[in-house]
């Protein structure tokens, strides 16, 4: 019982931000003095910290402010097929430090390696004094539930790799693996756009294509073996054949990032980058090609919606930019194709953690344990350490 109250109380002030102990009172219905003792267990493990209310809206007697520690922190990695991604994100959920490195295919061990020297970089500069929780991998692809094992990334090029094992030994920290898309929906749920809905259908464009997740009865939808929420390997009936652009393609194929960069004429583009050409430009062919892409995103969404019913539909990544500012016309093209009945009260949203949302869900995996179980967990102190494999 002891073990789940701390828990809970950490759970609280991660996902919610600052709370005061007459919150968390309230919250929880444990009493002021159980609420008291548990504050300062987690205090003394180092993953609270307690601090004055606000005079300035103070009415009748203060209670303490309970906040998580923000030198707790978790790595959060997501390889993708033009750059690795990596950022500390702390148990407040702010990113610390993120660092972006563009690069043609890495392989598994060269992913790992990065990592590794990454984080010793880190631990000497903007980690000094933070203690860490471990590490959440992003990957574009299916991810084996049981045992983190990447069965496919395909755009990586990666099949079958214990890429866990890989980067624990070369960070010296435990390490979760898990599906892109299912980590940003995790996040967009917690703190971003799909927060309060309990039925949610995600898609997320990426560089390496389009990942889903789904969330049911307020619940995350992982199937058998955690390969749930591959939305971009249907294939949506394409009304016009003027808009097919790969014969028998899948969704991905059609509805597709590097398809927007040739438009645009570009190399390559972070999101934001992309997002902020597609909305300055005025060309012809790159308008053409947006409506092109959600002509066909609204039918794959409608199949989507006359399935699973959803009160939300959330985009992230390059999705967002196809949307941008015209979520209501998206839901009207997805109403044109489903059933009346499923799109009463239905939303679309964008996802609001932007480029963050990928790297927040890692973060979220690595922290999982440590929220479960605070005082059972292990938080490592970020001192640097010599690597492994120099010299």
């Amino acid at each position: 019982m002891r073990k789940a109250n701390l828990g809970r109380l950490l759970h609280l002030v991660h996902a919610e931000g600052p709370l005061s102990r007459a919150a968390l009172t309230e919250r929880t219905g444990l009493n002021r003095s159980t609420i008291a003792d548990l504050i300062g267990e987690l205090g003394a493990l180092g993953l609270v910290t307690e601090h004055a209310p606000d005079p300035s809206r103070r009415v009748g007697r203060p209670s303490p402010v309970v906040a998580a520690d923000p030198a707790v922190a978790a790595i959060a990695v997501n390889p993708e097929v033009d750059a690795l991604t990596m950022a500390a994100v702390g148990l407040d959920h702010r990113i610390i430090a993120r660092h972006r490195l563009e690069s043609d295919l890495l392989s598994p061990e060269e992913t790992a390696r990065l990592v590794g020297e990454q984080i010793r970089s880190w631990k000497e500069h903007e980690l000094a004094g933070h203690r860490l929780a471990g590490i959440g991998v992003a990957v574009p692809g299916l991810v084996r539930s049981a045992d983190g094992l990447v069965r496919t990334a395909p755009h990586l090029g990666w099949r079958d790799v214990a890429l866990r094992d890989l980067i624990e030994a070369e960070a010296n920290l435990r390490t979760v693996i898990g599906n892109d898309a299912s980590l940003g929906l995790v996040a967009e749920h917690l703190f971003g756009a799909a927060r309060g809905f309990d039925h949610v259908v995600y898609l997320n464009g990426g560089a390496s294509g389009i990942g889903g997740g789904l969330i049911v009865h307020g619940r995350p939808v992982h199937g058998a073996d955690g390969y749930a929420g591959e939305f971009g390997h249907n294939r949506p009936g394409i009304a016009a054949s003027v808009d097919r652009r790969a014969g028998d393609g899948v969704l991905e194929d059609e509805v597709n990032r590097s398809r927007l960069l040739s438009a645009l004429q570009l190399h390559s583009a972070d999101e934001p980058t992309l997002a902020a050409a597609l909305s300055a430009s005025t060309a012809v062919d790159v308008r053409e090609e947006v409506a092109r892409q959600r002509r066909i995103l609204s039918t794959a969404l409608a199949n989507a919606v006359n399935v699973l019913n959803p009160s939300a539909i959330v985009l992230g990544g390059f999705l967002a930019s196809l949307v941008a500012g015209e979520t209501d016309g998206l839901r009207a093209e997805i109403s044109q194709q489903a059933l009346p009945s499923t799109c009463d009260g239905l939303e679309v949203r964008v996802a609001v953690l932007a480029e963050d949302r990928l790297l927040i869900g890692a973060a979220e995996v690595a922290f999982a344990a440590l929220l479960d179980d605070p005082a059972g967990a292990s938080v490592s102190a970020a001192t640097a350490e010599p690597s492994s494999t120099a010299g």
